[in-house]
């Protein structure tokens, strides 16, 4: 399990230093002004798709590389309010940790106990439904308010940037194969995309130095002893709630108030994405979402759906005003006021919160390709 964490660690900030967003952000320019609307979006969407935005310092890092370039390009273009060019960024950014490889359903598996390839499975489709709900509000909006529609698009080019792109974007389908296929377990499987991402980055795109190699282990190590520690302690709060037998008290008292399944997660829910504005997912999965495990279990819900809504729901906290964390790391690095980022996020954060409603009305939102594929 730790070995994961670790190496996942290592391929998501070797994307972050080299291969993805260096070829999409250099060809970007290609692309003719109306069509802007579209490809800062996937310009958004992927590398954070790619990347996990699951711990707050990892967040200013990435606000202040990949999301302050995307910004600064849809503000130079002159197509785009500043306001609306930070929300879409923060926006996308919760899409980081719901595709795999995800670092905090690694995390949850830690402390649920869950097949980590029935998460990593549960996450795919939750993922591309926020990406399609947030794309559709993006196109929505870019067309009300004219956003990038000066000229025709030119398409001439697209193939080549895709295939410049394709090398990146195969490290993911890498991973997932191998855990999937049965082929490597997960820590294998992770082993083997690190490692592509390595040659990848030092042999095709050219962008890996011994000092970035060093920055990028340096970094590895600290994100991954930083979750450790915060793993340790989770541990020896878990230890002191089980022997007070706190969740036995939880569960006593939602028994006696004759709870549903269903009306239990739109209440943790509720709680999660309130903490989710104040606390670090990393603190509400390894220490509050234990609380509630033993009462899942009692109430029939099964613990892959439990822990990708408590994921999407904490990435969503990030960004709901007026205390998300993302929307202070993007206002710091991007000098743009407060008030004009969370005036344009409220679309965004409703058409994620209805995606979400629908993940909680409907579990084979997120069990249909685990059940399909026997986890």
């Amino acid at each position: 399990m730790h070995g994961v964490l670790l190496l996942c660690c290592i391929e998501t900030i070797l994307i972050d230093h080299t291969m993805f967003i260096g070829e999409v952000i250099n060809n970007e320019p290609r692309f003719d002004s109306r069509s802007l609307g579209s490809v800062f979006h996937s310009c958004n969407w992927c590398p954070s798709s790619l990347r996990d935005y699951y711990r707050s310092d990892n967040l200013s890092a990435d606000a202040a590389g990949i999301g302050k370039i995307i910004i600064d390009m849809m503000v130079k273009s002159g197509l785009y309010t500043r306001g609306y060019a930070a929300a879409i960024t923060a926006a996308t950014a919760t899409i980081g940790p719901i595709i795999p490889p995800s670092i905090p359903m690694v995390l949850y598996a830690l402390v649920s106990n869950t097949s980590i390839t029935s998460l990593f499975l549960g996450g795919i489709v939750p993922g591309l439904l926020m990406g399609a709900v947030l794309m559709g509000m993006n196109a929505w909006i870019s067309h009300k308010r004219q956003f990038g529609q000066k000229s025709r698009v030119n398409v001439t080019e697209l193939p080549l940037v895709t295939l410049r792109a394709t090398p990146a974007l195969l490290m993911p389908a890498i991973l997932l194969f191998g855990i999937y296929s049965g082929v490597t377990t997960p820590t294998e499987a992770a082993a083997i995309a690190a490692l592509y991402a390595l040659l990848v980055s030092a042999l095709l795109y050219r962008a890996l130095r011994l000092r970035t190699l060093y920055e990028v282990l340096v970094e590895s190590a600290r994100s991954a002893a930083s979750v450790g520690l915060v793993i340790g302690a989770s541990m020896i709060l878990t230890y002191v709630v089980v022997q007070e037998d706190v969740p036995n008290m939880i569960s006593g008292i939602l028994s006696v108030v004759d709870i549903s399944p269903l009306a239990f997660l739109i209440f943790v829910n509720v709680l999660v994405l309130l903490l989710g504005c104040i606390l670090d997912a990393t603190v509400i999965i390894l220490v509050i979402v234990p609380l509630f495990i033993p009462t899942c279990q009692a109430l029939g819900i099964d613990l892959v759906h439990f822990g990708v809504l408590v994921v999407v729901n904490s990435m969503i906290g990030l960004i709901t005003p007026p205390y998300g964390i993302l929307l202070f790391v993007i206002n710091a690095v991007t000098d743009i006021p407060l008030k004009e980022i969370i005036g344009e996020i409220w679309a965004f954060l409703g058409v994620l919160l209805a995606a979400l409603c629908i993940m909680i009305l409907f579990p084979d939102v997120i069990l249909w390709l685990p059940g399909i594929l026997g986890h």
